[in-house]
């Protein structure tokens, strides 16, 4: 199967060739590394006459030159209840350099991210220690040092039979004094301890969110789709009406569908998210990221790189509002 790129060897010596950006694939506004259905670059292929088909090569069925894309390390593949898809594996030195240069700067990231969950962490290890150290009041029993010892009490000069009424019931109000106030005391500083245990426990609950709300986001998804979102039509199969046409996303069905109203004709038609591609806006407009460590957070466009399949957005929403970011053509769209 060969494309309309240069100096391409003839595939029935094992041979292969990504397809080149033409003005009739879906390739034009998607990098070449983008993860497409084999059926799709196979009928891009074969609309060309001058192109080889399947039967004019040494593999009996698509499936198994797909396989063989595989096993020779020309793309990623990858079986699903769809069918196969595969992805391109550049290894341009300047496209790996611009990856290594993204890993570094989303390390960094990561990096400062980690240094501030370590200086929280830290305040709340100081506060719990600063609240061990306070002293506590230690109670001992009252003994005799031998049974033959006796128990003394002084009660002064006067032997009078009043005074050792007086004496103990001074004696008994004192030590009531004393058992209110230390009782007091204790409610006091549990009551504190019951709040600030209180208050640890919801920030550690709030880290616990974030961390995980993160680990989530790091990952990426095959689907893409959300509601809200400007899309175009790419699939040539429901006619010259609908091709290349802009349309909003209504309702996500089981993750890879979707029912969308076209914008001109104000129709409604449920499509596979390999029909549709993504829809970039002039700078200054409002994007949804779709993919990645900020997916589904709101952004502003500033800047596209033409050059690397990238834009520059600044996010507008969540605890990371206000960063720049530089986020893949895929990754995001217009927003409706």
């Amino acid at each position: 199967m060969a494309s309309n790129a240069t100096a391409c060897p003839s595939p029935t010596r094992g041979s292969f060739c990504w397809p080149q950006k033409t003005q009739t694939n879906s390739w034009t506004t998607s990098p070449r590394t983008k993860r497409v259905h084999n059926n799709i670059i196979y009928n891009e292929y074969i609309n060309d006459r001058e192109h080889v088909h399947m039967n004019s090569t040494q593999w009996e069925t698509l499936t198994d030159f797909t396989k063989w894309l595989g096993r020779e390390g020309f793309c990623k593949v990858d079986e699903t209840p769809k069918g196969w898809y595969i992805q391109y594996i550049d290894r341009d030195p300047e496209t790996i350099r611009r990856q290594e240069e993204q890993a570094r700067k989303k390390k960094q990231d990561l990096d400062d991210e980690e240094r501030s969950a370590k200086f929280i962490e830290e305040q709340v290890r100081r506060g719990r220690g600063d609240k061990e150290e306070e002293e506590t009041p230690v109670f001992t029993e009252l003994k005799r040092e031998s049974e033959e010892e006796k128990v003394a009490f002084n009660l002064g000069a006067s032997s009078s039979v009043a005074g050792p009424s007086k004496s103990s019931s001074a004696l008994g109000a004192s030590a009531l004094k004393a058992a209110a106030s230390s009782s007091a005391k204790r409610k006091d500083t549990s009551a504190d301890t019951r709040g600030e245990k209180k208050k640890k426990s919801a920030l550690e609950e709030i880290m616990e969110m974030e961390e995980k709300k993160k680990k989530k986001q790091s990952v990426r998804l095959d689907f893409w789709l959300q509601p809200n979102i400007v899309v175009k039509v790419v699939t040539k199969r429901l006619g010259e009406k609908y091709h290349k046409k802009k349309a909003i996303i209504m309702e996500v069905r089981e993750k890879y569908g979707a029912v969308v109203k076209m914008i001109d004709s104000g129709d409604k038609l449920k499509l596979d998210q390999n029909h549709v591609e993504t829809v970039i806006p002039a700078p200054g407009k409002q994007v949804l990221i779709l993919n990645g460590p900020h997916r589904e957070r709101e952004a502003l466009l500033e800047g596209i790189d033409e050059k690397n399949f990238s834009a520059t957005l600044t996010i507008a929403s969540g605890l990371q509002k206000g960063k720049t970011v530089s986020v893949a053509y895929e990754d995001f769209s217009k927003l409706a």
